[in-house]
This record gives structure tokens, C-alpha cells and sequence, in this order.
């Protein structure tokens, strides 16, 4: 059996020829730590300065979240790169003042927002379960709660609500998103994303349940010959799914390894 390849090794083809490279990341979890409440989340500053000098030098630079590209582009703080929201269905391309939601899940954001409102009873808030609204989807955090166990037995009742209600309900790490009943995921984003794009090696980093999608979508641009080359970076921590290392070419250790990869991608 072959050794795992080293970070440099890993990231050899992008930095080879960084005009037709794109370098994809997520957000929550890998560019940006965790923390305990989701609009406190922010970029540290010496990952944003890296960031744009990656951006400086590769073809394509994109953050890609469940959050709105707006609301990423706010926290990230760089406007010279592209993102890609909603889980994959919303694009704020560089330059442009708005982003573009696909139209059938812009129909459903009102009725998903009105759910939220709905389910957001006193009880919910007494259990300091937090509403976050996401335009189309509405999420449901319950980190840091005072007594976890029931708020998450709390928001489980939620997702049966929604269920039953005819929403898809997604879980990632301590978060619920109630969604519209149409695919959104990260892959079918970077897919339409980079068919756009003159790159022939792209690079993923990403920590959780839904940037699973992202790393098979790569997968499939490199089998289908789109792409040449297509590196999966997981962003590992002792609450990332073991999905993360498994279907990744590299690993990383959390925000703090993501800057390591950072410096890597434009170190000489």
C-alpha cells in the first residue's frame, strides 16, 4: 500500500500552474473556528490576509457555504473572490453587488421562513435553542445550550414538524436546517460553478456532512475528464464526521491546519 501523500506532494499540480487552478473552501469549521454562537463566527485576520494572497495567484478562488453568499462575503471580508452560498444554489461572483438564487428554491424561502417564525415557541427559547435564518433554509442551533440533550430532543421534534410539513431536513454539527424539498448541495454548486471556469485542477477544503458532496462532485469532474486533477481536503477535528478523513486525498487538523494549507499553497 501506497503512503499517504504529504500536503506539498498533495497540492504539487495546483501550485505547478496556478492560473488554471481553482482553490475551493468552506466556511464554518475551515476557514473560519466553530464557536458557540453562529454570527459570532469570523475569519481571523491571518487567514484572511493568506486567503488573499492566494487569491492573488491562483484562477480561481471560491468560499462555498450553507450560509448566504452575502452574509460569507461579510465574514470573509474579501470582495475579489467568488461565493457560493445556500448550499450550492446561490453564486455572488466577484464584483457583483447581488447574488443570484436558483429560482425554484427563491419560491420556497417564504414559506420556509414562516415555519421558522412558527416553531419558535417560548419553550424553544428557554432552552436557548437559536434561530438562524438563511434566506431559503432556516437552521437550529443548540450548542452551548445550558442542558443539550434536551434541546437537541427539542429540535428533533422540529424536524419531524417540518417532515411532516413537506421540508427536507438536513443535520450538520449541532444544527438542524429545515430546507426547501429541492437538491441543494455543495456539489451540484462547484459542478455548475466551475463549468464556467478555465481550470483543469481544483482543490476542496472542507470539515463537514455537507462538503461530503463537494469531494464526490470532484470525484466525478476528474472521472469524467473535466477536470485533470481534483484534491479533497478534509479539515478533521474530534467533532468532523469520520466521512471527512475516509473520502479525503489529505488531511489537515481544523482552522488552525487550514493555515498551514494556506501557506503551502504560495510558498515558493
Amino acid at each position: 500500500m501506497s503512503a499517504a501523500p504529504t500536503l506539498v506532494d498533495a497540492l504539487g499540480p495546483l501550485r505547478s500552474d496556478p492560473p488554471r487552478a481553482a482553490v475551493l473552501f468552506d466556511v464554518d469549521g475551515t476557514l473560519a473556528p466553530i464557536v458557540r454562537h453562529a454570527d459570532e463566527a469570523a475569519v481571523p485576520q491571518p487567514t484572511r490576509s493568506l486567503l488573499i494572497e492566494v487569491a492573488r495567484r491562483y484562477g480561481v478562488v471560491a468560499c462555498v457555504t450553507g450560509r448566504r453568499a452575502s452574509d460569507a462575503r461579510r465574514m470573509v471580508g474579501i470582495g475579489t473572490i467568488h461565493y457560493i452560498g445556500t448550499h450550492g444554489t446561490e453564486l455572488l461572483r466577484a464584483g457583483w453587488t447581488d447574488p443570484v438564487l436558483e429560482p425554484e428554491v427563491r419560491e420556497w424561502a417564504p414559506r420556509v421562513q414562516a415555519f421558522g417564525h412558527a416553531v419558535e415557541t417560548p419553550d424553544m427559547r428557554k432552552l436557548r435553542i437559536r434561530r438562524e435564518d438563511k434566506a431559503a433554509i432556516v437552521a437550529f442551533h443548540w450548542r452551548g445550550a445550558p442542558d443539550e440533550g434536551a434541546a437537541h430532543a427539542t429540535v428533533r421534534q422540529i424536524a419531524e414538524q417540518a417532515e411532516r410539513e413537506g421540508f427536507a431536513t438536513h443535520w450538520g454539527r449541532k444544527v438542524l436546517e429545515v430546507r426547501p424539498p429541492v437538491r441543494m448541495d455543495k456539489g451540484v454548486g462547484i459542478t455548475s460553478f466551475l463549468e464556467s471556469e478555465n481550470v483543469d485542477v481544483a482543490m476542496y477544503a472542507g470539515d463537514d456532512v455537507t462538503d461530503l458532496d463537494a469531494f464526490r462532485a470532484l470525484v466525478e469532474l476528474q472521472e469524467s475528464g473535466r477536470l485533470r486533477y481534483g484534491l479533497r481536503v478534509g479539515v478533521v477535528s474530534d467533532e468532523a464526521p469520520s466521512q471527512i478523513a475516509d473520502e479525503s486525498d489529505v488531511t489537515v487538523d481544523g482552522p488552525p491546519g487550514v493555515i498551514a494549507l494556506l501557506e503551502a499553497l504560495i510558498s515558493p
